[in-house]
């Protein structure tokens, strides 16, 4: 399913950056339990909140899409 590739690519660059939800979703302006559904897959992010996620990550939108990849 794309919108659980979405979360699972999300969830693994804000491992790596070292936040936590309640960081991230702060960073943000969202709640934690919209990330939360962003993360686990239940929730399809807007093309603008993809495009924050990416800025606050510092990551390539198109490699929170997996758009760079076969």
């Amino acid at each position: 399913m794309e919108t659980q590739r979405f979360g699972n690519r999300i969830r693994a660059y804000r491992k790596l950056k070292g936040m936590t939800q309640k960081e991230l979703a702060e960073r943000l302006g969202i709640s934690v339990a919209v990330l939360g559904a962003v993360e686990r897959g239940m929730r399809q992010p807007s093309s603008a909140l993809l495009r924050a996620i990416a800025d606050v990550l510092q990551v390539p939108v198109e490699e929170l899409v997996g758009g760079g990849r076969k």
